[in-house]
């Protein structure tokens, strides 16, 4: 999808070819195995009565088919308004498209399997393909986080250098190397998980593959993965984080500065969204896989998971379009001319 004025939308969909790609992955890891391996996965999903599923099923889905108008919304306004090709509106743009990236990957399963009493069954090429994308959208988005808080950065602290350093083509290489550096990523961790024997149980406890409940099924020594795992994903977190306190520590010295509380107000209102959106992310994201998990139940862990892969996709879009007038501004116009013709 194209935005005027050189401005683009990356938009990804490479489902298909990963399929086809993990498929020959498996076929060959089986080949050089004589184990007999896991081809079916059973995810449990939410251990409610069915009557209670029923009634889970309609408002996630009602919160699912709401969060991609609301972000379709957001990446056609910021592609055909010319007053939203900025920066700020285009890494907008790119939080939505992983957001519909994340709660596809997740939701059409876990409605799946929010129909069936005993859980839903998923073959073991499809569980990997959702892990590699759930992988991919969270990741990028740490990425972009990070990304967006430099241009609130450069917008606040060098505001006169501002237009010459977030040009539209700088952007569009700041999102295209977050986006190839997580599939990479992404990438290096299926492939040294494909090299393990998968030939246990084929249950997980879960609404979606996750990477922990995963390796649980091996068979094999899955030590190396896990410090591969834990290595990528600290850096992948401490790096943003402490790039993104950084930014925010220069933005907030910066605006101290400023002699008029108008234009402090203002600088301070530029950021608000970003940081409320982070704070979201990194907090749900922390009680998952950074706080100790011993002793928390299933259920518990099932619920923070429902934060950051169901409701995270649907804040952010609320957050950015009733904090932000020239969304509105644009949608208002938008409707303007629809009901004009």
């Amino acid at each position: 999808m194209a935005i005027q004025s050189s401005w683009t939308v990356i938009s990804l969909s490479p489902a298909p070819i990963a399929d086809t790609w993990i498929a020959s992955i498996v076929s060959t890891s089986l080949e050089k195995s004589n184990m007999t391996a896991v081809t079916q996965v059973i995810l449990i999903g939410f251990q409610v009565s069915q009557n209670l599923k029923k009634l889970l099923f309609l408002p996630l889905l009602v919160v699912y088919c709401f969060t991609l108008c609301a972000n379709l919304l957001i990446i056609t306004l910021v592609s055909t308004s010319k007053n939203l090709h900025t920066p700020m509106y285009f890494f907008i743009a790119q939080l939505s498209i992983s957001d519909i990236l994340l709660t596809t990957d997740i939701v059409p399963t876990m409605l799946h399997i929010i129909l069936y009493y005993s859980g839903g069954t998923i073959t073991f090429i499809g569980c990997i393909t959702q892990l590699y994308f759930f992988f991919v959208s969270e990741a990028f988005e740490c990425f972009l986080l990070t990304v967006m808080s430099y241009d609130r950065y450069v917008a606040i602290c060098n505001p006169l250098r501002y237009s010459s350093i977030m040009t539209s083509g700088y952007c569009v290489i700041l999102a295209t190397i977050s986006w190839l550096l997580v599939l990479s990523i992404a990438l290096c961790v299926i492939l040294s998980m494909l090299m393990l024997n998968f030939c246990g149980s084929n249950i997980i406890d879960h609404f979606f593959c996750d990477l922990v409940p995963i390796l649980e099924l091996s068979c094999s020594d899955t030590y190396s993965v896990q410090l591969e795992v834990s290595v990528l994903g600290g850096l992948l977190i401490l790096i943003p984080v402490l790039i993104i306190i950084f930014s925010y520590a220069k933005i907030i010295l910066t605006i101290l500065r400023m002699s008029s509380s108008t234009s402090r107000q203002k600088a301070f209102s530029t950021c608000s969204s970003h940081l409320i959106v982070v704070s979201i992310f990194y907090w749900t994201l922390f009680g998952v896989y950074i706080v100790p998990t011993k002793g928390q139940s299933s259920t518990v862990s099932k619920i923070l998971s429902l934060l950051y892969t169901v409701f995270t996709p649907l804040i952010n879009p609320i957050i950015y379009s009733l904090k932000n007038n020239d969304i509105k501004k644009a949608l208002h116009e938008h409707v303007y001319k629809y009901l004009r013709y």
